[in-house]
């Protein structure tokens, strides 16, 4: 996965929450991979495999293992902003 798509949000159409973390991450310019468990069997599978009941999930690839949480959260989306960013800026 390359650094601009290490952030996965798990989302349905009618989540608030998920409304805000996507707004959240364009406004940062960070791009990430939308997947709505509406419509995807196997990004349902997904978050039920984390233990996640609520929207949005939000996964992120790091070097050392898979970060995730639920809900809406600001400071952990602009903790995975700084990461993402970061990663960008190491690529040759």
């Amino acid at each position: 996965m390359t650094p601009d798509r290490m952030i996965t949000v798990y989302t349905a159409p009618s989540c608030m929450q998920c409304h805000a973390t996507k707004r959240h991450l364009r406004r940062a310019g960070v791009d990430f991979k939308l997947v709505d468990v509406t419509r995807d069997a196997v990004g349902r599978f997904a978050v039920e495999q984390l233990g996640y009941s609520m929207l949005p999930v939000v996964t992120v690839d790091l070097p050392d293992g898979l970060d995730h949480w639920s809900g809406y959260r600001p400071d952990m989306l602009d903790a995975a902003i700084t990461v993402a960013t970061e990663a960008l800026e190491v690529l040759p």
